[in-house]
């Protein structure tokens, strides 16, 4: 039981504080998310609900885990996305390219002008040692993927 609770502790934890240092990057340094970076902020969202699941109900912590291994593996795949999407090695989907549409009238063209453009995914604001925020979060994702499942294999047949 003790281990089900420090698992569903760190989830809450890592969840919660990627989510607030998303946070104080946009609003503490001005750091504006383009669609694809808010996207990646859903796997971590869904990971500190499993860790508050988990410690309201250790008896689950099996399955919060697998679920948390899985939704980690998902969060490393948006990231991985919008990391080709920065390094232009394919076109993002999700039409935050800052394309116009080539028939518009004036009254469409000055309602744009007044609209604050979303940011375009293949611009990176920060980077450390050359790595943009989307590189660091596939790592942090994919470290956090093998965590959880070495958490779970370490419970093993146990009891918990």
């Amino acid at each position: 039981m003790e281990n089900a609770r420090l698992y569903s502790k760190l989830l809450a934890l890592v969840g919660s504080g990627a989510l607030i240092m998303a946070y104080i990057a946009q609003f503490g340094f001005g750091l504006e998310p383009c669609i694809l970076c808010l996207y990646q902020r859903i796997p971590y969202a869904l990971v500190a609900i499993l860790g508050f699941i988990g410690l309201k109900k250790p008896h689950v912590i099996k399955p919060v885990l697998v679920l948390a291994a899985l939704t980690f593996f998902t969060g490393a795949s948006i990231a991985a996305y919008h990391f080709g999407v920065e390094q232009h090695w394919w076109a993002s989907a999700t039409g935050c390219s800052g394309d116009a549409s080539t028939s518009f009238q004036a009254q469409d063209l000055m309602q744009m002008m007044q609209q604050k453009q979303a940011k375009p995914c293949d611009a990176v604001d920060w980077t450390l040692f050359g790595i943009s925020m989307a590189g660091w979060n596939v790592l942090f994702s994919l470290f956090c993927t093998h965590a959880a499942i070495y958490a779970r294999m370490s419970i093993g047949k146990a009891n918990v």
